[in-house]
């Protein structure tokens, strides 16, 4: 393959790239985002590099929170700094960068990356000797050494993409038909052309990217670095994988010390990135929509692991009580006429999840025996009604008695017996809890002084300090650690294991405190939120002694029931509106336009029937936009935007299923929509 590139090179006229900036030899644009220290040890690596060429470096910086130039500018005066006002994204960023580059060559690096003093060099005579390549990547390592398969990647072709969406990739790694994303079939130790290299590194000819216009402006995150490799193709370029030197990419620690859903935005990429160039294959799109929806599926159910197998023991417990009342009635195990079965076994398990569900018992934290008895009396009301409607199936009101008590007996014992280990475990393994602050920078010298004062780290382990606002200049406060802002607290927050947050509420920051709420609870990690330190002592014996954490009874949202209720309602008002009531939707779309349009966006999730109003950043929001909401009550067609969002605030911390009932009905008699 490197004799591929070889013979590629010879064919071409090696001086059809004009040197016009010859005082610089590479500019090297950096994109940076609340990532500090690592910008600083990837210039360190930078300014180490072992070459005799020119080189000037540009760091756009997105509007960082953690002080990023203010810290930077004096170790590295020699580099050029354009601080955004902010956050354009990668792409807007990067070709602002370019605009103010004067190299033959731009390097596109990301800052949480590590240059081997070689890479500039070798990158350099790489692109001198094969004049006919575009753009080149160099292998990418993980800091233990390991290889960044990304590095170097097929285009998302229908083929591709759907192995690579549907694991087929990883079931065969050494496979040309399988492997094409990746390129697992392939060495890393020979250098080849390919489709795409990893955007945290791309080596290219800065005419040749001004030509073709830079980065597509329309991919935030995730995406450009490969439709920027496919207008290079389209353009008769070459793209090369070099082997011969390598860096060091701390993956993700942008994304990381952002509030961005890196997930969302990269199948969203890959969707921009199918819709833009295989527009023509509806069949594609919708086997990627298929794909996109079963891997966020198996993320989602991944979040709910720990309660997957305690739900299948309580069904197995289910079925199991109800052969034994049988035979206890009947005299043998399927006492049942033949027809009943396997009916009987699916409708008690469905009744018994059902029921545990909608009480909680099931994905909201820690089980709990009242809502498990809870759970099992509704099971018998509603199992006891069903058989007033089906005739045929009312067997025996003592089976159906027996089934439901022995099913909460075994129920309770094999939770007795998990909570029973796990505190033997966690006796014998002497665990000491992880805790954290999250504070304003001027309440930092507050937090020093409780630690002092109640003797914080005998009985804890202290993890640091986190600040609502930016990062101080320091990575230590008076020997307590700045571990972050808090938007890297938001997406590190399991990285951290951190058990319990010591939150010091601000007012202004409501907004930021909610989300972290909403992040906290699924990560099951409990939270202090107080005035003032000596609040933190009753705080943590209602989170020791309360199964339901105290702050989610205003964020109802949070809880799956809740969430599956709320969309079910909306699953059948949509379809209600687009089949049986079409008539009146069709009228409702002439008179108030785009009805027809919501109602769509009902049915494929992005509203809700009733809702918040939209805002453009409602991002600290568990509710969505909906069809119906508070501030369509207003007269004031101008409502103020602090009016609207107090009204919203109403609706996410009082939400109930009453309260949709009372929208819904007000706003049908007040004949609005």
């Amino acid at each position: 393959m490197a004799q591929e590139i070889q013979n590629n090179k010879n064919n071409l006229n090696s001086t059809e790239i004009s040197d016009s900036n010859k005082n610089v030899d590479i500019s090297i644009v950096i994109v940076n985002y609340n990532v500090r220290d690592y910008l600083n040890d990837c210039l360190k690596s930078i300014y180490q590099s072992k070459t005799n060429l020119n080189f000037e470096v540009i760091i756009v910086d997105n509007n960082s929170n953690d002080n990023s130039c203010t810290y930077l500018k004096p170790h590295f005066p020699q580099a050029k700094f354009i601080e955004l006002t902010e956050n354009l994204g990668f792409a807007k960023a990067n070709n602002l960068g370019f605009k103010q580059a004067n190299g033959k060559y731009v390097l596109i690096l990301n800052p949480d990356t590590i240059v081997s003093a070689d890479t500039l060099q070798k990158m350099y005579d790489f692109m001198e000797e094969h004049t006919e390549v575009t753009l080149a990547g160099c292998k990418v390592l993980n800091p233990d050494g390991t290889f960044q398969l990304p590095c170097r990647r097929g285009f998302p072709t229908p083929w591709t993409a759907f192995s690579k969406l549907f694991g087929l990739q990883r079931l065969f790694p050494k496979s040309k038909i399988f492997a094409k994303y990746n390129q697992t079939f392939r060495s890393i130790d020979e250098t080849y052309y390919v489709d795409a290299v990893m955007g945290a590194f791309m080596f290219t000819r800065l005419n040749k990217i001004l030509e073709i216009g830079g980065f597509e402006e329309k991919f935030f995150m995730y995406g450009e670095d490969l439709d920027l490799c496919y207008r290079i193709y389209q353009n008769n370029g070459k793209v090369a994988y070099f082997h011969q030197t390598s860096i060091i990419h701390i993956k993700g620690e942008s994304t990381r010390r952002s509030s961005i859903d890196e997930t969302k935005h990269f199948y969203q990429a890959m969707e921009i990135f199918v819709k833009k160039y295989y527009s023509n294959s509806k069949i594609f799109l919708l086997i990627l929509h298929f794909g996109i929806f079963i891997r966020s599926l198996i993320a989602h159910l991944s979040n709910y692991k720990k309660d997957i197998p305690i739900i299948f023991v309580d069904l197995l417990i289910a079925n199991i009580s109800l052969l034994f009342s049988t035979a206890f009635k009947f005299e043998r195990l399927f006492g049942f006429p033949n027809y009943a079965y396997p009916t009987v076994f699916i409708v008690i398990s469905l009744v018994v999840f059902s029921s545990q569900f909608a009480v909680g018992e099931y994905f909201e934290g820690e089980h709990s025996y009242r809502k498990l008895l809870f759970g099992y009396l509704i099971s018998f009301f509603f199992l006891s009604a069903l058989t007033y409607f089906f005739k045929n199936y009312a067997f025996s009101r003592g089976v159906l008695l027996l089934t439901i008590t022995f099913s909460l007996i075994f129920s309770s014992l094999i939770r007795f017996f998990i909570l029973t280990y796990k505190k033997s475990y966690n006796k014998n393994k002497i665990k000491i809890k992880k805790f954290a602050f999250v504070v304003s920078k001027n309440k930092i010298n507050q937090v020093v002084k409780d630690i002092e004062k109640y003797n914080l780290n005998k009985l804890f382990q202290i993890q640091g300090v986190f600040c609502y606002d930016s990062m101080l200049e320091d990575n230590y406060y008076q020997h307590l650690k700045i571990l972050g802002n808090l938007d890297y607290l938001l997406r590190n927050i399991k990285n951290f294991k951190i058990d319990e947050l010591i939150v010091y509420r601000e007012n202004a920051m409501e907004d930021e405190l909610n989300l972290l709420i909403t992040i906290a609870f699924n990560k099951s990690i409990k939270l202090h939120i107080i005035n003032q330190f000596e609040e933190f002592f009753a705080s943590k014996i209602i989170n020791d002694i309360v199964q339901d954490q105290p702050y989610i009874k205003n964020f109802r949202l949070l809880l799956p029931r809740y969430k599956f209720a709320k969309r079910l309602i909306d699953l059948l008002f949509a379809t209600f509106m687009l089949t049986i009531a079409s008539p009146i939707t069709v009228y409702k779309n002439y008179k108030y336009k785009k009805y027809f349009k919501s109602i769509l966006n009902v049915f494929k999730g992005k509203f809700s029937l009733i809702g918040i109003y939209e805002l453009e950043n409602i991002q600290s929001y568990n509710a969505k936009p909906g069809l119906y909401n508070l501030a369509m009550f207003s007269k004031d067609k101008n409502l103020s935007q602090d009016s609207i969002k107090k009204l919203n605030d109403y609706y996410e911390l009082n939400y109930s299923l009453a309260l949709d009932f009372d929208i819904l009905t007000k706003s049908i008699f007040k004949g609005e929509k």
